[in-house]
């Protein structure tokens, strides 16, 4: 094998150009641009409304979930790809802090009912003023058929994250207990 192909990051052959990686390596220089700058918009919605990035994605999960009907702890970490812990701890401080509310369940005791309280709903249509021209301009250059793909590829990929991450822990698991050996 060559000293190339021993450094290409991907073998499926759905991602490469005629057995090269190099398409696939921009594609993920891209990605991790574009990426960084929605980190950099969320950090900037969240300091805007005076919350850290994972609060602020929780409370407007919470906000348009409690829309659509009863929404608790699991099902705004299923949405985005938390720990129920993790969700746990955060909806605290967001109680805490008046701005989720907090109901016990009406037929199961063990599960809680996540709302925003109109303070958080004041604070969210304040926010929703900055992030209208902010989400425009970062989307700009899609048209509506671009964004139907972009959206499916997207819960694709965010799907199939977490299993590669468990395929990464596994091979460096391995190739650790092989040095040991």
């Amino acid at each position: 094998m060559s000293s190339e192909n021993r450094r290409m990051t991907v073998a499926k052959p759905d991602l490469l150009d005629d057995g090269s990686d190099t398409r696939f390596r921009d594609l993920l220089y891209d990605f991790f641009a574009f990426g960084g700058r929605l980190e950099e918009a969320r950090a900037r919605f969240a300091a805007y409304i005076g919350l850290t990035p994972p609060q602020y994605l929780i409370m407007i999960a919470i906000s348009r979930a409690a829309a659509a009907g009863e929404v608790g702890v699991a099902q705004v970490a299923e949405r985005l790809h938390l720990s129920g812990a993790f969700v746990t701890i955060e909806v605290n401080k967001l109680v805490k802090s008046g701005l989720v509310a907090k109901e016990p369940h009406a037929s199961d005791k063990r599960r809680v009912n996540l709302s925003v309280t109109p303070l958080g709903s004041t604070m969210l249509e304040r926010l929703a003023a900055l992030q209208r021209p902010v989400n425009d301009a970062l989307f700009a250059s899609l048209d509506r058929a671009d964004f139907e793909m972009l959206s499916g590829i997207m819960r694709r990929l965010a799907r199939g994250a977490k299993q590669a991450l468990h395929l990464a822990d596994h091979i460096v698991a391995d190739e650790k207990a092989q040095a040991r050996d």
